[in-house]
């Protein structure tokens, strides 16, 4: 896995515009951490098919080398999907958000700030938390070491890769656990309708993290879907269809005709 062997024009923010009724509705889709856009690209293109107006953001120190995520702060990321945000509805859109693992967590920290600017929030394997691990303690272990063994590509199919960071930035771990930190604090504020997608074989997270977003957000509605034959990066994986078409529907559902 590598951004440097990635296919031309990956690696940076890409929009497109829906046709007909559907592109007032539009979707920004949220990659994870050391990942890229293309975890999300396929998802992205199914909607954009089906009329939807879709965004997939590059999230800061994502996409050149895994040592500029030692550079960025935290509040980057959600302040990147807030861009997108915006931009959607001065176009007139009804705006989703879509997110992976900390793309998830992202998704939360938006949300929780602009529920009424959202209508819906659609979450595959998000991340808040790392067991054991406080952001205190991540801090002390980014004084010594900088960069740490990849968890990427966590993809049961072979020969799938997201093309992320092939290696862990420590100081970037340690601003990610500042966010998730900062989200189950305050995820009782999340109340837009929610769709969570959780792998049965995830390594990368355990389902604590599943079980502290479901019993810690305010939404109603939400709801639990189990993937049975995916890995962590589920968006390119084998259930991939099963997230495409429910988050259509959910789409559909929290979308009033006119």
């Amino acid at each position: 896995m590598s951004v440097h062997d990635a296919p031309a024009g990956s690696m940076q923010d890409w929009r497109a515009i829906g046709k007909g009724s559907n592109a007032k509705v539009g979707i920004i889709l949220v990659h994870g951490f050391t990942g890229s856009p293309i975890s999300m690209r396929p998802w992205a293109e199914y909607l954009l098919e089906r009329g939807y107006s879709v965004s997939v953001p590059l999230l800061p120190g994502h996409g050149t080398k895994p040592g500029d995520l030692n550079l960025v702060k935290w509040q980057q990321w959600p302040a990147k999907v807030e861009e997108e945000l915006e931009w959607m509805q001065s176009q007139g859109m009804k705006v989703f958000i879509f997110g992976l693992s900390m793309g998830g967590g992202t998704t939360l920290n938006v949300a929780m700030k602009k529920n009424p600017a959202i209508a819906g929030i659609v979450l595959v394997n998000p991340m808040a938390h790392v067991k054991f691990i406080p952001h205190q303690l991540a801090w002390v272990i980014s004084r010594f070491q900088k960069m740490r063994d990849s968890v990427g590509d966590d993809i049961k199919q072979p020969g799938i890769t997201e093309h992320g960071y092939d290696s862990l930035p420590a100081v970037g771990v340690y601003e990610l656990l500042k966010m998730l930190s900062y989200n189950r604090k305050r995820l009782h504020d999340v109340t837009v309708p929610l769709m969570l997608f959780h792998s049965k074989d995830d390594h990368t997270l355990p389902v604590s993290n599943t079980e502290i977003i479901m019993k810690g957000v305010g939404s109603i509605p939400k709801q639990r879907i189990e993937l049975v034959n995916s890995y962590h990066v589920a968006t390119l994986d084998y259930d991939k269809e099963i997230i495409f078409e429910n988050s259509l529907i959910f789409i559909q559902t929290h979308t009033p005709t006119e």
